[in-house]
């Protein structure tokens, strides 16, 4: 063996062992990934991707996901030799409370994780959002003889991603968008947790990337280094389509009594083992953590490289700018997350309208006034833009730059290539919601998706992950409640808008009107901090007369005073949404008859509860117990704001298909029964 494959060798030997010993010392883990997967790993981070850690967010680096996220272990062995800022001490408190080093990787938390992974599958689908961004901005900002975004995303998936819908769902989509800067590595192993793969599946994995339009390579021996090597470089060859890497690993490789066994899968592999794999490897087998000079100066060469990519692109990015001007100070802002100078001023207000419209149609005039004023704002829904009415208009689609058919439906005009900002999903879901993150996680793009309410469900893990990460992503969801109407009970949502409330971190507005929508989507926009769903009915709302009734503004604060029949309130009626002119109406006739009533408008439970105690006390006075809350949707939860003495009115069954006005008032949503019941509280 040659001193060069000798200390290759070592390189990934050291990457396997110390995310064995972090295991081990955690009495926790997955052994099975870091100890097959290692020489692919070595060899994209050492011979391919274009990395610095001493700039982890430099704009044009090669971005790598980790989709088989419960092998962190082994991307944390991957920062701390290349020097990311994570000490040994950090793989020393692996999955421990406080420590940079969680089970599965956290973007927001650990530096060089560029997504946070571990439910299978998200992180193939945040690769493609990732590379559809890199796209974008690249048919955006780059000119000839500058090629200033010209980057790679590279996946690491296992075989239980693969199974998961949301991946093949972004995979078909990445085939449609020839994403050819995109490229899996599949860490083929034939094992999963509960056995092997051949107890659940014997699909041609090969195959069915082919069809999805896929280049498609695989390496035999998952230990072959140069053969590894060959094949991204092949890979990156290919410019026109996405590329599998099929590596055939063994699970747990080098672990004599575990190893091509689920066994290695998920759980520490025991001192006795752990000791037995190292010989088993030639692997010294104390200290723990250990890492040879050789090995260590290997992988600080490999940095140095990074820091020269890095200033070479710095030296094309000064000749852009000097060539480029303008365009080089959009692209700074943009990749700083930056919004322009301005970019409110021409959002729309709304005049008083008895009749109105739904708001979903103003969130429609909305988007097309934020469309002109935010460049960086780009997406689209799953099939749904008639419906959902989330198009740029004159943004032109989003797809791969040739031959536009003539028979193309649904285009909403301009340029057909990867400058366009309206991205058509398909009918997936899932892989939207995951797609938007990767495109939020990558940076320079403010992305958004849009589906029905009732159809959240279906990309409710994306949301969860979004929440978490700290994505700056935005959903729309429309056809908010039983006013969908005749489509019937299986797209009414019923219990969506509460689920959603439940998720941490994640903001959820649902606007009484048109000019509460406007300011929805102004405090999307500006979030910087975590995903935003704004929340939108398919019928038609009043626009609320602001001349009588307190401004839209209040909805930053998630919860305001909208009117007061007379000074002192006797009864609170709180709602949001649509309900909240029905709780208009019922509270005049109320007032009318001499109470003394309040309207709360609340658009945003978590705003809410993010403003002061003096401020909550304010607009939900501690002495004023009557109330009453009118939401179209589970009642559950709202005892938090009406109390004890009060009253929650909502949808706490399915419903039936018929005309929306006649589902809510067979449901007890109308003037004469929130009235009967404000009276049966004596108030």
């Amino acid at each position: 063996m040659t001193e060069r494959a000798s200390i290759e060798l070592q390189c990934v030997n050291a990457l396997r062992f110390l995310a064995v010993d972090a295991i081990e010392k955690a009495d926790s883990g997955h052994p099975g990934l870091p100890l097959g997967a290692a020489p692919a790993a070595h060899v994209l981070w050492s011979r391919i991707m274009r990395h610095d850690p001493q700039e982890p967010r430099w704009p044009n680096r090669d971005r790598f996901v980790l989709s088989a996220g419960h092998g962190s272990a082994l991307l944390y062995a991957l920062l701390h030799l290349y020097g990311y800022g994570l000490v040994l001490s950090e793989l020393e408190s692996f999955r421990r409370w406080g420590s940079r080093t969680p089970g599965h990787p956290e973007s927001h938390l650990t530096p060089g994780v560029e997504a946070t992974t571990g439910p299978l599958g998200q992180g193939v689908a945040n690769a493609v959002g990732m590379a559809i961004a890199e796209r974008h901005l690249a048919a955006t900002f780059n000119r000839p003889g500058h090629e200033i975004v010209d980057h790679r995303t590279f996946v690491l998936a296992g075989d239980g991603d693969l199974m998961e819908g949301v991946a093949y769902e972004a995979c078909a989509l990445a085939g449609h968008l020839r994403l050819g800067k995109l490229t899996m590595l599949y860490d083929s192993n034939d094992i999963c947790l509960a056995g092997t793969t051949s107890l659940s599946t014997s699909e041609d994995v090969a195959a069915r990337f082919v069809a999805a339009g896929w280049a498609v390579d695989t390496v035999r021996d998952g230990n072959d280094l140069d053969a590894l090597e060959s094949a991204l470089r092949s890979a990156i060859a290919i410019e026109d389509r996405p590329h599998l890497v099929i590596v055939k690993t063994v699970l747990g490789f080098g672990a004599p009594h575990r190893q091509n066994t689920n066994g290695a899968h998920g759980a520490p592999l025991g001192a006795d083992e752990v000791l037995a794999t190292k010989e088993a490897l030639g692997w010294p087998t104390s200290p723990a953590f250990y890492v040879p000079e050789g090995v260590q100066a290997r992988f600080a060469a490999v940095a140095q490289e990074g820091a020269a990519a890095r200033a070479a692109w710095r030296a094309k990015l000064d000749a852009y700018r000097r060539d480029h001007a303008d365009l080089a100070s959009e692209f700074a802002r943009r990749a700083a997350g930056q919004l322009p100078a301005g970019w409110s001023a021409n959002l729309p207000t709304f005049d008083a309208d008895p009749k109105g419209m739904a708001t979903r149609k103003a969130s429609e005039v909305a988007l097309q006034a934020l469309g002109s004023a935010l460049p960086e704002l780009v997406g689209g829904s799953a099939d749904l833009n008639p419906s959902t009415l989330t198009w740029l208009k004159g943004a032109g689609d989003l797809e791969p730059p040739r031959a536009r058919p003539a028979d193309v439906q649904g285009a909403v005009g301009g340029v057909w290539d990867y400058s366009g900002r309206n991205l058509h999903f398909g009918v997936r879901e899932h892989a939207m919601g995951a797609v938007v993150n990767g495109m939020a996680a990558h940076g320079g793009v403010l992305p958004y998706g849009s589906t029905f309410l009732v159809f959240s469900d279906y990309l409710r893990p994306a949301l969860r992950v979004a929440a978490l990460a700290k994505y700056r992503s935005i959903f729309a969801f429309t056809h908010d409640s039983i006013g969908v109407g005749e489509d019937g009970p299986t797209h009414q949502p019923i219990e969506q808008l509460m689920s959603l409330r439940l998720i941490p971190n994640l903001i959820v507005l649902r606007p009484a009107d048109a000019n509460e929508t406007v300011e929805a989507w102004r405090i999307a926009v500006e979030r910087t901090d975590g995903p935003t769903a704004i929340v939108l009915s398919r019928q038609a709302v009043p626009t609320l007369d602001r001349r009588d009734l307190a401004p839209a503004s209040g909805v930053r604060r998630g919860a305001y005073v909208l009117w007061d029949s007379a000074p002192s309130p006797e009864v609170i009626l709180l709602a949001s949404g649509s309900e909240v002119s029905l709780a208009l109406r019922a509270a005049v006739r109320l007032a009318d008859s001499g109470t003394r009533v309040r309207v709360v408008s609340m658009p945003s439970w978590e705003l809410f509860e993010e403003q002061s105690e003096a401020y909550r006390g304010s607009v939900l006075p501690p002495d004023v117990t009557a109330r009453v809350s009118l939401e179209a949707g589970r009642t559950a939860g709202w005892e938090r704001y009406v109390g004890v003495r009060g009253l929650a009115m909502g949808v706490d069954r399915f419903a039936q298909s018929a005309p929306g006005p006649v589902v809510f008032e067979q449901l007890g949503l109308s003037v004469d029964a929130v009235v009967a019941r404000v009276r049966a509280l004596g108030a």
